[in-house]
């Protein structure tokens, strides 16, 4: 047995043998580029007091990420056709580690940020690379199992990511959440050596950077936008960024629509299958992005759960997303994918309804059924898009295919988290101020609470030192009248601590039910849209010719 895989998935005349074991690779590598996202989650509170973090600087480590993450797919995956699509992988799992490791030194929030903003370029080179070597790899017949097993992958990343988190925040550093990263990416990039045969397009036609160069500047415009607006404000920098995504848009159009050989072919939207698709998945993360944003925080603040404790109670959503997974494999190949998405969209509807049930005396029970339906609505929803998407593309342009799916995920987890986030806040602040109207909270001390809920919490236990420090006071006093005195004000204080506690609580209760019925609202009329656009029977053969595999004279890398 050779120690390295050299030869090419092009040359093969049969199926790769040890394509399951490639499989587990492709599925590694992706596993940590999920993770990365939401570990951060339940690592932001640690890493936003010990560096001093504002609210601005938290959204940028988190979103820092998102940005060239979302905006270099689409070129980066056409360069990995051309030249290697291994070779993307391996690369952005040495860029991709490196930044973890620049993450786990960083002091500051610029240098956080720069670290994030590292993990995202080399997350951009892996995500298309897993789907196109899936893609390459296996024949046309198992194709959609390997991306069954792919889609419930990120699922498991998603729910795994807090509970590994969360096990290190315990006696470790914020820091050691960009470390777990290195191992997993050195243990990726050797067995991608070894089991992962190289791939490349079978032809040599010169790449459209002119197309790739817009693609980057609407998407990571229209990302930049979309993070900046909604949790800053519609400023000069938000409505620039507005304007510029708007006009690459239309300028990638228009030259993809008249270039011979365009980097991406955008005719393919007018195709009901891919379109409703591509917004299927875009709608799908955006429910689920903005949901997870949401609940984390519920579970941590107002149940008062640790970070690993938080964790667990994620991992029903793991367990159902790989339920609904092996279900829409027997399921779509009878009933066909426009029934099993649609019933994906349609139970992640109702999970985020039931949601919007949520009030103060709310248990982890009632998160319970919501977690586990949205599980199953992830795997019976995004297998089959996924698989129609990189149907539709050759097998040259598998790295463009994988990058098009993707980023209708990014696109949508952004959106999700940017919109839901904001209304989230919002709301949050306005029943705080509604909640609290009369009470003799400082101006100043509601102000602080509002900006977020960790922040009204940390209010609340203020007033609730105060409170322990006066009935010290009070107990060394000598003076009986003074104690007394200090003992009232101790009283009332401690009182004011609860009551504003409560209050923060039963107002994040509200803003998430609020937020849910919203997210409701979007996702139900995202279903009606896709289960018009989506063909009742879909051809049995894709609907752009497919190159058959045959034994290509050309190098690969």
């Amino acid at each position: 047995m050779r120690l390295v895989m050299t030869e090419p998935v092009e040359k093969m005349e049969r199926p790769y043998a040890r394509r399951w074991w490639a499989l587990l690779v492709l599925c590694l590598s992706l596993l940590i580029i999920v993770m990365a996202n939401t570990a951060l989650t339940v690592a932001a509170p640690d890493m936003t007091k010990d560096l001093g973090l504002s609210s601005a600087d938290l959204q940028w480590v988190i979103d820092g990420y998102t940005v060239p993450y979302a905006a270099l797919m689409l070129l980066l995956g056409a360069i990995g056709d051309k030249y290697s699509r291994r070779g993307a992988l391996v690369l952005g799992l040495l860029v991709f580690g490196g930044g973890a490791v620049f993450g786990y030194l960083a002091d500051s929030a610029a240098t956080v940020i720069a670290a994030r903003a590292v993990m995202g370029v080399g997350a951009a080179l892996i995500m298309p690379a897993t789907l196109s070597l899936l893609a390459a790899t296996f024949p046309r017949v198992e194709r959609a199992k390997a991306i069954t097993l792919w889609t419930a992958t990120a699922g498991l990343a998603i729910a795994a990511g807090p509970v590994v988190a969360g096990a290190l925040l315990r006696d470790h550093g914020w820091s050691s959440t960009f470390l777990i990263n290195v191992p997993v990416a050195a243990v990726a990039l050797v067995a991608a050596f070894v089991l992962v045969p190289p791939s490349r397009a079978g032809h040599h036609d010169r790449i459209d950077y002119v197309g790739g160069l817009l693609s980057v500047i609407w998407t990571g415009s229209l990302v930049y936008m979309i993070i900046e607006g909604p949790h800053f404000g519609w400023g000069v920098k938000a409505v620039t960024a507005a304007v510029v995504a708007g006009i690459g848009l239309v300028a990638f159009v228009a030259w993809e629509l008249r270039h011979p050989r365009p980097i991406l072919d955008v005719r393919r939207f007018t195709t009901r299958r891919f379109a409703g698709s591509n917004l299927a998945v875009a709608l799908f993360f955006l429910a689920v992005f903005g949901a997870f944003y949401y609940l984390t925080q519920h579970l941590q603040f107002v149940l008062g759960y640790d970070a690993l404790e938080t964790g667990v109670r994620m991992l029903p959503l793991a367990g159902a997303v790989f339920a609904g997974s092996a279900l829409t494999g027997w399921l779509t190949p009878r009933v066909g994918m426009k029934w099993t998405v649609t019933a994906g969209m349609v139970g992640g509807t109702t999970a985020l309804a039931l949601l919007t049930r949520v009030d103060a005396a709310s248990t982890y029970a009632d998160f319970l059924a919501p977690l586990i339906i949205l599980g199953l609505a992830i795997g019976l929803a995004l297998s089959p898009c996924t698989d129609a998407i990189m149907g539709a593309f050759p097998e040259s342009e598998l790295g463009v295919g994988g990058a098009v799916n993707d980023t209708s995920l990014e696109l949508g987890g952004s959106l999700g988290i940017a919109l839901l986030g904001s209304l989230l806040a919002t709301s949050y602040g306005n029943h705080l101020g509604d909640t609290t109207a009369g009470s003799k909270l400082p101006a100043n001390a509601l102000d602080t609470a509002q900006d977020s809920v960790g922040a009204g919490y940390a209010v609340a236990q203020g007033i609730g030192d105060k409170a322990h420090a006066l009935a010290a006071q009070a107990a060394q006093a000598t003076d009986p009248r003074q104690a007394a005195q200090l003992r009232q004000q101790a009283a009332e204080l401690a009182s004011g601590a609860r009551q504003t506690a409560d209050a923060v609580g039963s107002s994040f209760s509200a803003a998430v039910a609020h937020t849910s019925l919203v997210g409701a609202v979007i996702l139900g009329i995202g279903t009606v849209l896709v289960a018009v656009l989506l063909p009742r029977r879909e051809a049995a053969a894709p609907e752009v010719k497919t190159e058959e595999r045959e034994p290509v004279h050309s190098s690969a890398g």
